[in-house]
């Protein structure tokens, strides 16, 4: 008689996992159990230490060792984690599923790592959620991490507050936080920029320490690196910037090629000239290079077809002050303006000097248009006042025409005279 059969239902129970303190340690109750003759088949390598065939009163001694080999030199005796149930639950609200899963947990709670090495380093960080091979893979110490993919945020290790959801995701992040990547590698090279907002496959791609950007849109602001507190919405908008910062595109494409500062583009393609400055704003209009502290609407229409007509409320009929109205001229580009220049851009009537009593050119037109503004408003009154005499005068007559029917009246109705003789 033998035990043979105890010793291999022993050996097939499931064998706890390893942690890092058991992490190269040999297993120490490795035997080889051979079959009997009559069973056949190959030998069966367990790691507990085979029983030997059955001699008389020495089976309780070989019960009792091979116990102590099991519970007391298992593995599981060291490791920093207990052998989990059936659905990778662990103490302190934490849940491990996949090979290294949570393997050096220490104190952290309430994290879930789902996939291969998910939250593999991390210690005492908490309130983490992994999911996806290597997600938050060196996480230490950072929580309130979210990373939904593979390599999401793996290069993490104190960052906080971070969303990640694509594959490559925010994964060169290591101490920034209250970022959120959605979308292809998402911001995949930011390192230390926070508080940035990236939904869009590529968005904010090559970005490392920029600050408060939010890309919304396939490679907006895709090679953005130190640039902050920029906008960008619609595919490939602001996409060449590098350093820029305190930006607006809203349009695909808008802004292409800016790499300046406080541009605002309207529109795709609104701000698209490569040659724009700085201190812009485009409203369906690409620019033009050189342009500086320009305000474009329509000038160069990104159609490429030309706008026919311009239409813009509150204008018409509203007041406007004597005193510093100013006649409007308006050029075959679209240019207005108050001034005339000539071909060089220099004023059309030069200004005359000062201190003879003279006053510059423009401020004599500026009387000059005033004076005929008075004129005009004097003119108004004088014609409102012919009117109110005209209807006086009118008034009058009708009055005398009257006067003139009652005195007939009373003509007609006087008596015949009487003549009286004396007798």
């Amino acid at each position: 008689m033998t035990i043979l059969p105890i010793v291999n239902s022993i050996s097939r129970l499931p064998l706890p996992r390893r942690s890092p303190a058991t992490e190269g340690r040999r297993w120490t109750c490795r035997a080889v159990v051979p079959r009997r003759r009559d069973e056949g088949g190959p030998t069966i390598t367990s790691h507990y230490p085979a029983t030997p065939k059955r001699k008389e009163g020495g089976s309780l001694l070989t019960v009792l060792l091979l116990a102590l080999c099991y519970f007391g030199l298992s593995p599981s005796a060291q490791a920093l984690l207990p052998a989990p149930p059936p659905d990778g639950g662990y103490p302190n609200g934490n849940t491990a599923e996949g090979q290294n899963a949570l393997l050096n947990l220490t104190t952290g709670t309430n994290n879930a790592a789902i996939g291969f090495r998910a939250l593999f380093k991390d210690t005492t960080g908490s309130n983490n959620t992994a999911t996806g091979s290597q997600a938050l893979l060196n996480n230490t110490t950072g929580g309130q991490n979210t990373a939904n993919g593979f390599v999401a945020l793996s290069n993490n290790t104190t960052g906080a507050s971070n969303t990640a959801t694509g594959s490559g995701a925010l994964r060169s992040n290591t101490t920034a936080s209250h970022n959120t990547a959605t979308g292809y590698i998402s911001l995949y090279n930011n390192t230390t920029g926070s508080f940035n907002v990236a939904d869009g496959d590529r968005a904010l791609y090559t970005n490392t320490t920029g600050n408060q950007n939010t890309a919304t849109g396939y490679q907006v602001l895709g090679l953005n690196t130190t640039g902050g507190f920029n906008n960008a919405v619609g595919a490939f908008a602001l996409s060449s910037n590098v350093n820029g910062s305190l930006n607006t595109a809203i349009g695909d494409r808008a802004l292409l090629n800016s790499n300046g500062d406080y541009n605002t583009a309207l529109g795709a393609e609104a701000g698209t000239d490569p040659g724009i400055g700085n201190n812009n704003i485009y409203m369906g209009d690409t620019g033009f290079t050189g342009d500086n502290n320009v305000i474009a609407i329509g000038g160069i229409a990104a159609s490429g077809t030309p706008y026919g007509a311009c239409f813009i409320g509150a204008i018409y009929g509203a007041s406007v002050s004597m005193s510093t109205a100013a006649a409007v001229y308006v050029d075959t580009d679209g240019h207005l303006g108050t001034v005339l220049v000539n071909a060089n851009g220099k004023p059309a009537a030069k200004r005359m000097p000062r201190g003879n009593g003279a006053k510059p050119q423009a401020m004599i037109n500026r009387n000059v248009e005033q004076q005929q503004a008075t004129i005009t408003e004097l003119k108004s009154t004088v014609a409102q006042q012919q009117k109110q005499i005209e209807t006086l005068t009118a008034q009058l007559k009708e009055q005398a025409s009257q006067i003139q029917k009652v005195s007939a009246q009373v003509q007609v109705s006087k008596p015949a005279p009487r003549i009286v003789g004396n007798d």
